[in-house]
C-alpha cells in the first residue's frame, strides 16, 4: 500500500470521525430547541481544528511507520487516481448542493440549509477519499 492510498485511508477515516462528531453535536443542541439548532461558529472552528489536528497526527504516524515512502512525489498513477477521484468528489459536490438548495426552496430554513451544505462538503471530501482507495485497489 502507497503513502498516497495510506493518506487516503487516514483521511477519509478521520473526515467520517469528523462528520459524526459535528452532526451529533448538532443533534444534542436541537433537542431543547423544538427545531435545527442554528451554526455556530465555536462548532465549526473546533471542528476544523480537530479535522487539522488528527490529519497532522495521522500523517505522522504513517510517515514514522514506513519514512522511505514519506517522501514519495506523485507519479502519473497517483495522479490520474486523483484526478478521477476528484471527479467523483465534484459530481458529489454539486448533486448535494444542488439538493441543499431545492430543500430550502422547500421549506425557507436557512439552518438547514447551512448545515445540508456543510454536510455536503463532508461527503464529498468522504466521497474522494473512498474513490482514491477504490482506485488504487482496482490498480487504475
Amino acid at each position: 500500500m502507497s503513502f498516497h492510498e495510506k493518506s487516503a485511508w487516514v483521511m477519509g477515516l478521520i473526515m467520517i470521525a469528523g462528520m459524526a462528531f459535528y452532526f451529533r453535536t448538532v443533534a444534542a443542541m436541537s433537542e431543547g430547541l423544538e427545531q435545527l439548532a442554528p451554526p455556530v461558529l465555536p462548532l465549526v472552528v473546533v471542528y476544523i481544528v480537530v479535522i487539522v489536528v488528527l490529519s497532522i497526527i495521522g500523517h505522522i504516524v504513517i510517515a514514522v511507520s514506513r519514512p522511505s515512502e514519506a517522501d514519495d512525489m506523485m507519479d502519473e498513477r497517483d495522479k490520474l487516481v486523483a484526478a478521477r477521484a476528484g471527479n467523483i468528489a465534484g459530481l458529489v459536490l454539486g448533486i448535494g448542493l444542488i439538493s441543499a438548495l431545492g430543500g430550502y426552496l422547500i421549506n425557507y430554513d436557512g439552518n438547514q440549509l447551512f448545515h445540508a451544505a456543510f454536510g455536503v462538503l463532508m461527503v464529498s471530501q468522504i466521497a474522494e477519499y473512498a474513490a482514491r482507495i477504490v482506485y488504487y485497489r482496482a490498480e487504475v
